[in-house]
């Protein structure tokens, strides 16, 4: 499906959403689909995502980011590094208005997308940065730093360790769990958690990778 069909989008995602026994709200709902058609409006011309069929959108970047929310119930403030278009950040803002997230990329264009998803959709919660994450000096660090499809796991951490409150954790969205990824992590870091994801119909592996510090 190439054209935008919002009303059988909403339905397979209130769908896949009900299938993971989500709280998600109609309006929150509705405003996925907002999200989903800039996303696509955008996609022609920024090249955000190699898809380009909205229902593979819906499965592949809405309910896949999804799956991973109840990961950050108790988070308060959250940064997704190397966000690109907004993935998994929009979706978590969306789906936790209470939680503040800051998206970071280092492509302008990416950036400029989300900075226009931040003012049609309203999203107060959202902070948006350009520049390389080893450069972001933040007022307050994040209990939580995510990122999805982004680097290895060490450079993930390494690049944006400085941000991470004390107690605070990495929580990086992954397809097969990386097991040499792992190894190569520094004395300072720690896999404390591998969690599978189902996805619905989604037929490929998808897992969270919980690192912390050590110390």
């Amino acid at each position: 499906m190439r054209s935008f069909d919002r009303a059988a989008l909403a339905q397979a995602l209130a769908d896949g959403i009900g299938e993971m026994q989500l709280d998600i709200s109609e309006a929150q709902q509705g405003q996925l689909i907002d999200y989903l058609a800039l996303l696509f409006k955008w996609n022609n011309v920024y090249n955000l995502t190699s898809l380009r069929d909205p229902m593979q959108m819906v499965t592949h970047h809405l309910l896949d980011s999804l799956a991973a929310v109840p990961a950050f119930a108790d988070a308060v403030n959250v940064l997704d590094v190397g966000a690109g278009g907004g993935l998994p950040g929009i979706v978590l803002a969306i789906a936790r208005p209470d939680m503040k997230v800051s998206l970071i990329d280092t492509v302008r264009k990416k950036t400029a997308f989300l900075t226009q998803v931040k003012a049609e959709l309203g999203l107060s919660n959202v902070t948006v940065h350009t520049m390389r994450v080893e450069q972001l000096r933040a007022s307050g660090k994040f209990d939580v730093i995510t990122s999805r499809a982004f680097a290895s796991l060490s450079d993930f951490v390494n690049w944006s360790g400085h941000l991470l409150a004390d107690g605070g954790r990495f929580i990086a969205l992954k397809g097969a769990a990386p097991a040499d990824e792992q190894q190569q992590l520094s004395a300072e870091w720690k896999v404390t958690q591998l969690r599978p994801l189902q996805v619905p119909r989604l037929d490929a592996k998808r897992h969270l990778v919980f690192i912390e510090r050590t110390g």
